[in-house]
């Protein structure tokens, strides 16, 4: 392989890309803006949930814990029941995704088990019904509840007699519970999805660029004219892609610096190991580009092959979205093929823990191996085509 000719057609293919507004759109802007759109839209976080109270006890006690809902973030007052109302039509007509239910002896309840004395082991209750016809928003809002609950509980411990001395204080719980969870202490989705996000658009951007570009050859007839030229079949596949590769390491910088800038998600990580991971992940993508328009005779064919091939595997199959160690057996061996799952474990790694790639060497080596392989089929079907 002469590399004075490969970077001849690199050059020509870079100044062709150039002159083409779409697809330089499609390979810059369009990662960006697909980062824009799913980073907002894909959101597992619940906000502004539309909280109704029926306070039956009418206690400064009743009125603190909805205070503590309301004052929380995540909770906005819909209504203000009285005792007796219709939940049912309630939730039904969507005018509140939660009901908290306040019974009557709760203030007394509450400062019984308090109070240190015999009637301490009575507890003060309160409902919760949810919405249960959105499964995950339910899910999530009963953490958000609970969390809430637990933080009012602390503080009637802390404050309950003979915290300061005097009366005995009751019995506490015999465990100390203090959750402290790392890389992600608020439990954003934005810092999960947004990683997820990057390995899924550089894998659809990176298939179409190089599907598509070849085809595109082949539908002008110069494919054949490249081929009857001194290029060898390596020579003019390296050619091809290299453009593509610089063009998609840059829609990389553009990712990272839309998420620092826009989601807040920065990296923590070496920026070398980063890079080394994406460049293996991004030969691997365009070496399938590369099968795909070996296949394809047209860019309708090649587009549509490509978008199915690498969109929806590293959707459902990757571990960008659902947990695979959640799904069938079956389906978790087809996941296994799929090179987006390793790359995501590595970005995740790099940029929310700050690691660098040595823990993941295993994840690495499969990157390394799927390109080598798909490369290997490329050249293969295309080098038989031209004999």
């Amino acid at each position: 392989m002469k590399p004075r000719k490969v970077l001849a057609l690199a050059a020509k293919e870079l100044r062709q890309a150039m002159r083409d507004p779409l697809s330089l759109g499609m390979l810059l802007g369009l990662p960006t803006m697909m980062l824009l759109l799913y980073g907002y839209a894909v959101n597992f976080d619940v906000h502004h949930v539309r909280l109704a109270v029926e306070d039956r006890d009418k206690s400064a006690a009743s009125r603190a814990l909805a205070a503590a809902f309301v004052n929380s973030g995540y909770f906005d007052l819909a209504a203000d029941l009285p005792a007796g109302a219709d939940l049912v039509s309630l939730t039904a007509r969507r005018r509140a995704q939660a009901i908290l239910v306040i019974p009557e002896s709760y203030g007394r309840d509450l400062a019984a088990g308090s109070a240190g004395t015999a009637a301490g082991v009575r507890t003060a209750r309160v409902q919760l019904i949810l919405d249960g016809a959105d499964a995950n928003t339910a899910t999530t809002i009963y953490g958000y509840a609970s969390a809430i609950v637990a933080g009012v509980n602390a503080e009637v411990v802390r404050a309950s007699p003979g915290r300061g001395g005097g009366t005995p204080a009751p019995a506490g719980p015999a465990l100390d519970y203090e959750p402290r969870v790392w890389y992600n202490p608020e439990l954003r989705s934005t810092q999960f999805l947004v990683p997820g996000l990057i390995g899924f658009i550089l894998m659809l951007t990176a298939v179409l660029s190089t599907a598509l570009s070849v085809v595109r050859e082949k539908e002008r007839g110069t494919m054949e004219q490249l081929r009857v030229t001194s290029l060898t079949a390596g020579e003019l596949l390296a050619g091809k892609t290299l453009p593509y590769l610089a063009i998609s390491l840059t829609a990389t910088a553009f990712i990272l610096v839309a998420a620092r800038l826009l989601f807040g998600v920065t990296v923590r990580g070496p920026y070398l190991d980063l890079g080394i991971a994406t460049l293996i992940y991004l030969i691997g993508a365009l070496g399938f580009g590369l099968l795909v328009s070996s296949i394809a005779d047209n860019q309708a064919m090649a587009f549509q092959l490509g978008a199915v091939t690498s969109m929806l595997p590293a959707i459902f199959l990757s571990g960008f979205i659902f947990p695979i160690r959640s799904m069938p057996a079956a389906v978790q061996a087809l996941t296994y093929a799929v090179p987006a799952r390793y790359f995501l474990v590595v970005l995740r790694g790099v940029i929310l823990k700050g690691a660098g790639l040595a823990p993941y060497r295993e994840d690495m080596v499969f990157l390394v191996l799927y390109a080598a392989v798909v490369l290997a089929l490329a050249f293969a079907l295309l080098t038989r085509k031209e004999a």
